[in-house]
């Protein structure tokens, strides 16, 4: 998937456990490990809202974009081939 999320990068810069941050946002660890880990389908704005109140960042600190590798490596356009 194109979208990574960035949530363990900041939750070591800022010294806080997946739990804390999970207790802190009001979601459980395996929802919060869910979404750390890049495998969630989607996040309500809600939830992205409470990470970054209690992260204190913006939504681009915690996903980004990355374009997708094709399997020969080819584009055309910037449409997958």
């Amino acid at each position: 998937m194109p979208i990574i999320v960035d949530i363990g990068v900041l939750l070591a810069k800022r010294k806080v456990s997946v739990g804390e941050l999970a207790a802190r946002v009001g979601i459980t660890p395996a929802n919060l490990a869910v979404l750390k880990n890049g495998r969630a389908k989607a996040v309500r704005f809600s939830t992205l809202a409470a990470l970054c109140e209690a992260l204190e960042c913006q939504p681009g600190d915690l996903l980004r974009w990355e374009a997708e590798e094709l399997l020969d490596g080819a584009t055309r356009g910037g449409l997958r081939l």
